[in-house]
């Protein structure tokens, strides 16, 4: 791979074909932006949406944010175009709707490889972001978080009355306990598929931002790094959520610390904080030490 995968705490929706949106939408503070070219675009306005999202992800990755692009979905007879103009310099990742089968993310990376060979740009270099909207992705969630090296971040998400909801046949409520198994279940399939990156699904209330925190420190509590969002609003909460806290930064720090100490002393465990602590907790303390110092905090 060309590029190496990134925590991204939020990652926010804007339509491709709104370009003030785009030239906008760094400003908000989100890791990274989907620049989407399929459910929030009109059929006659794909064109124009492919051709402006082209023009500015150079652009808008020179500020720092990972670039992903929406594309429509495998089958629908537009994605070949889609990649034929996004794929570029800049451009983290494709985004890819309603995965109905592991043919539909081997296919993408076919014509990514190919796209990424005609335009000189690294082999694998660009990641691939499987969004599982049927019934078929969520049970085979691990079979398609494998069947291509470039998938990086996945997740499931627990929207009202969309997609996953109509293949599933949840009844959305506000404190997400129908949706709680299956993006658990993901996120499982996704760690152990290798993915370091996890991230769920958005909010659609757009001023219910209480809801929203609560929805995000679920989906952190059970292992999650990061969501999207549809709302700038939403950016900083999210944000807020998923960033470690300076305590916890202490924290792990102070522990590396302590088993460092108890290995000079001929020890591989320590009493730290009222509790036992070993070579475990130091190898998690590392692993989010690390995080951190990618996401630039520490």
């Amino acid at each position: 791979m060309g590029n190496l995968p990134k925590p991204l705490r939020t990652v926010m929706y804007v339509p491709a074909n709104k370009e003030d949106w785009i030239r906008k939408a760094p400003k908000y503070g989100s890791d990274a932006l989907i620049l989407d070219i399929e459910d929030s675009v009109p059929l006659d306005e794909k064109s124009k949406a492919r051709k402006i999202a082209s023009n500015l992800i150079e652009e808008i990755s020179l500020t720092g944010v990972s670039v992903f692009v929406r594309v429509n979905e495998i089958g629908g007879g537009l994605t070949q175009d889609d990649i034929s103009y996004v794929v570029q310099k800049g451009l983290y990742g494709i985004t890819l709707p309603m995965v109905k089968s592991l043919d539909d993310v081997k296919h993408l990376d076919e014509m990514l490889s190919m796209e990424e060979e005609k335009k000189g740009l690294p082999q694998g270099s660009i990641f691939i972001d499987p969004i599982l909207e049927t019934a078929f992705a969520l049970r085979f969630a691990y079979e398609i978080a494998v069947s291509s090296k470039r998938i990086a971040h996945m997740g499931a998400a627990g929207g009202r009355g969309g997609d996953i909801a109509r293949a599933v046949g949840y009844r959305w409520t506000p404190d997400g306990q129908e949706t709680l198994y299956l993006r658990s279940k993901v996120l499982l399939d996704s760690k152990a598929a290798g993915i370091q990156y996890p991230v769920t699904g958005l909010w659609q209330d757009i001023n219910d931002h209480d809801g929203l925190r609560n929805f995000a420190i679920q989906s952190r509590n059970i292992g999650y790094t990061g969501m999207t969002v549809i709302h700038p609003s939403h950016v900083p909460i999210v944000n807020d959520v998923f960033t470690p806290s300076r305590q916890e930064i202490e924290e792990w720090q102070c522990l590396v610390s302590a088993m460092d100490q108890v290995r000079s002393e001929g020890g591989a465990a320590v009493n730290f904080q009222g509790g036992m602590v070993d070579i475990a907790h130091e190898k998690t303390a590392i692993e989010m030490l690390e995080m951190c110092k990618k996401l630039g905090i520490i």
